[in-house]
């Protein structure tokens, strides 16, 4: 039996409120591997709010793909991972944008204020096309 999900439970799960694990390639370096927010539909594209400049923006600068894992922390453990190109990263995530991935994990108010403190000119909105997936359901043993 298959532990791999299907393709709509795999979009399910993805688009569902996890945190993500950013991993990006590095030369001479181990992968950068650090937790994100991120927002996700089913069939589009992955968006990962960051600043300009970091750590995580040169790295995916240079790489130019990132994985992004997500997964359940209880039993039966279930993950999903997606990688891919990087298809923008020039510029500031909308308001709209922004608050839709603040709102995945805080509540309104709180995703407002967050927002309001966060979002600025040195703010980037990294969008990536999954390609390649890769997925685990344990509730399928």
């Amino acid at each position: 039996m298959s532990l791999v999900m299907t393709v709509e439970e795999r979009e399910a799960f993805f688009s569902g409120v996890h945190i993500g694990v950013l991993a990006i390639e590095r030369p001479e370096r181990a992968p950068l591997a650090v937790p994100v927010w991120y927002d996700y539909e089913p069939g589009g594209e992955i968006l990962v709010w960051m600043d300009r400049d970091t750590v995580k923006d040169k790295s995916i600068r240079a790489a130019g793909r990132f994985s992004l894992a997500t997964q359940t922390e209880e039993v039966p453990y279930k993950y999903v991972t997606a990688e891919g190109p990087v298809v923008a990263s020039d510029g500031p995530p909308t308001l709209e944008q922004a608050l839709r991935i603040a709102r995945r994990y805080l509540p309104e108010e709180h995703a407002k204020e967050y927002v309001a403190g966060a979002l600025s000119e040195n703010s980037l909105l990294v969008r990536m096309r999954p390609e390649k997936w890769l997925s685990n359901d344990q509730s399928k043993a």
